[in-house]
């Protein structure tokens, strides 16, 4: 993981009271500059790794927040941000907002993640799990009634299961809820519900009944604390969640694209916002460290047209006010060459 040298969310005011936003014509970030970016938690390691060495480069200020999916979006939509990172699409109602505060954005696929459902290490007779028995688990209708794992199917032990999740303002609880219950936001409630996958990971891990769920890289950098449940397939296998099958997109219905929304005035009026995303997608820095991080970088083809969406100020967004369960990398590139 990265050593954490960009500047955090409290120190912004300071550093905004401190300094102008000077930038040249040239396009490239000058002294005292500023970018700020805030928003999922689980963009959160891509947006420190790419941040940090965009600021190494550049000399631009950069604070990354960490507010939730749910949370940038409110502040980009409010114009305090220049980059929302998010975790799902933006929905109708974010749409709104910024429209009706004058916000025209650019939406860009960052890279694919993977989402882990996790148990602990112990935990040797989950070996696989289909997504209707996540469903008995996670659904509104099993709050305060589906308690046992022998109730998520009759040959596991009755033991009492502890459930560790996303928050509601998080992309993640979206998406997973979309993927696994068929609506967005439908969930039971007697979870453990966090911002912060770090405290699923060690809740998961002091519980030998424990279950929940999280983006590839901190999984990835927790292999040992928790062990991941591969998802029966439609063709019946069962895939574990990684780089490999989120990218070829056999890893469903818990694969998904992680974004950024770029604000076109602040893209048109700072060049170090220009400059970032253009760092961010050269398909160089950006592969490597996404793949550094835990994720699963985009192909080579779409980094290229996501400079080129990017270059021509193309507007809006490619889903319909909400999340797609199962979008493949052609559908990405498709974004990407938005017409």
């Amino acid at each position: 993981m990265y050593g954490r040298t960009v500047i955090g969310v409290a120190t912004v005011a300071l550093a905004l009271a401190g300094c102008t936003q000077g930038q040249d014509k040239a396009g490239t970030a000058a002294s005292g500059a500023v970018l700020l970016m805030d928003g999922s938690s689980t963009v959160y390691p891509i947006s420190e790794a790419l941040g940090e060495e965009f600021q190494k480069s550049s000399g631009t200020r950069v604070t990354v927040g960490l507010s939730g999916t749910g949370g940038g979006f409110k502040k980009f939509c409010r114009g305090e941000i220049d980059v929302a990172s998010a975790s799902r699409p933006i929905k109708e109602e974010e749409i709104k907002a910024c429209a009706d505060a004058g916000i025209e954005f650019i939406e860009l696929p960052v890279a694919l993640d993977a989402l882990a459902v996790v148990v602990n290490p112990s935990n040797t007779f989950a070996d696989c799990l289909t997504v209707p028995e996540l469903k008995k688990l996670w659904e509104p209708a099993a709050q305060g009634k589906v308690t046992s794992w022998r109730q998520v199917r009759a040959s596991f032990p009755d033991q009492p299961i502890k459930l560790f999740g996303a928050g509601t303002d998080s992309g993640t609880f979206d998406y997973f809820t979309k993927a696994v219950n068929g609506e967005e936001g439908a969930s039971r409630g007697d979870y453990t519900a966090t911002e912060d996958d770090n405290v699923t990971v060690k809740g998961v891990a002091g519980d030998n009944g424990a279950l929940g769920y999280m983006g590839l890289a901190y999984y990835s950098q927790n292999q040992g604390a928790v062990r991941s449940v591969p998802i029966r397939q439609a063709d019946g296998k069962c895939v574990s969640p990684s780089v490999e099958t989120a990218r070829d997109a056999t890893y469903q219905p818990l694969s998904r694209p992680r974004f950024y929304y770029i604000n076109k005035k602040h893209a048109d009026e700072k060049p170090h916002v220009a400059a970032f995303i253009n760092f961010a997608f050269d398909g160089t820095h950006s592969e490597a460290l996404v793949k550094e991080v835990g994720y699963v970088p985009l192909p080579q083809q779409a980094y290229t047209l996501a400079r080129a969406k990017f270059a021509a100020r193309k507007t809006g967004t490619f889903f319909a006010g909400g999340s797609k369960v199962g979008v493949t990398t052609e559908e990405l590139l498709a974004d990407a060459a938005v017409k």
